[in-house]
């Protein structure tokens, strides 16, 4: 395994979560509008389990004898905080961790179990997360998925 890449690939996962915190508490302070109270709290839920995930990865970085990176990954937004453009921001956001866990997996598969459970159950949730938001962008009966930044692992071996 090498553990350089396996710690560089951990502090991204590690700066991707935390940023998803910021993102996911700036969201809900922004939601206006009817819908607020069961949109906000969907948000806090998500900003309180990227935090959860921040620190199981900064864990592993510091079992593996890394040292967890004090950054925080990229904060863009689209300045409307239309709640559209918001959940267009979040599938964009949950594709980009997603990648980060794949890599991951690439990185242990067959080579640490430990790691190798970790990035499966990760890619899980994060599979999970992105099929909310995809859900959420859709129209009232509409069946296909919304899909511009949803990723799929045939879309990872690129």
């Amino acid at each position: 395994m090498d553990k350089s890449a396996v710690l560089k690939t951990l502090n991204r996962i590690l700066e991707l979560e935390l940023s998803g915190v910021v993102r996911y508490t700036h969201y809900a302070l922004m939601v206006y509008g009817y819908n607020r109270i069961p949109i906000v709290d969907w948000l806090q839920k998500q900003a309180d389990e990227g935090l959860a995930h921040a620190r199981l990865a900064g864990e592993l970085v510091t079992w593996l004898g890394g040292h967890p990176s004090l950054g925080i990954g990229p904060l863009l937004e689209s300045h409307t905080h239309d709640i559209g453009d918001i959940m267009r921001e979040s599938l964009a956001h949950e594709a980009e961790a997603l990648k980060a866990y794949y890599e991951l997996f690439d990185l242990v598969k067959d080579k640490d179990v430990r790691l190798e459970e970790y990035a499966r159950g990760m890619i899980a949730a994060e599979t999970g997360h992105q099929d909310a938001v995809n859900k959420m962008l859709r129209k009232p009966g509409q069946m296909g998925s919304f899909v511009e930044c949803f990723v799929t692992p045939g879309q990872m071996m690129q």
